[in-house]
């Protein structure tokens, strides 16, 4: 299989919202979904939007014959103003003023499980393979991709969240080096537990 990994673009929304979602859909259905409204639609917007976590600015995608089949991010804590700032906007233009507000809020109560990154550490998130394409080696390539290039950044350490129901996702990230460092109790019934892990660059 003859992949290609590049910077993201914002003409790559419609394919990697959907992969984007597949990263963590309980947390995102909690937050982003709320009534009839489907989490993939805000998550879309905000990709090509471009600014802050779910941006484009921050992400890869994967290739496979031009097609994207994979998408993922890498950044840091280092702009949490700028990331806050740019997260209120979207969800404020999207669902509007009094439904944008319930959004903000359950966003903060899954940030208690969740936590934003600090300055000094790569953070890898947001990793969705198409599922037909699970378990070929696309997300290990994603994920290699995201550490070498935070390692040629200076970075020292690779952390990532991973929820405690998703064993095969931990798996996978255990054999890429990292190991769970701490895990943390959900106390939002729709939002499993999370364990974070990390390892050195």
């Amino acid at each position: 299989m003859t992949l290609t990994i590049r910077p993201a673009r914002a003409d790559d929304a419609a394919a990697a919202a959907p992969l984007v979602y597949m990263s963590g859909p309980a947390a995102f259905d909690y937050v982003f979904a709320p009534g009839r409204r489907r989490a993939e639609d805000f998550l879309g917007r905000a990709f090509a939007d471009g600014a802050g976590e779910f941006g484009w600015r921050t992400h890869v995608v994967v290739e496979k014959d031009g097609e994207v089949i994979g998408a993922g991010a890498g950044y840091d804590g280092s702009a949490p103003l700028g990331f806050m700032l740019a997260a209120a906007r979207q969800i404020l233009s999207h669902y509007g003023p009094v439904t944008g507000a319930g959004v903000i809020r359950r966003g903060l109560r899954v940030e208690q499980v969740i936590p934003p990154p600090t300055k000094d550490m790569l953070y890898v998130a947001h990793l969705g393979v198409r599922p037909e394409l699970r378990g070929g080696g696309v997300g290990r390539r994603m994920v290699e991709h995201l550490l070498e290039a935070g390692a040629a950044q200076g970075y020292r350490r690779a952390v990532l969240d991973v929820s405690a129901a998703n064993p095969r996702a931990q798996a996978l990230y255990e054999r890429l080096g990292f190991t769970v460092t701490e895990e943390r109790r959900s106390r939002v019934a729709a939002v499993p537990d999370h364990r974070r892990m990390e390892r050195a660059l």
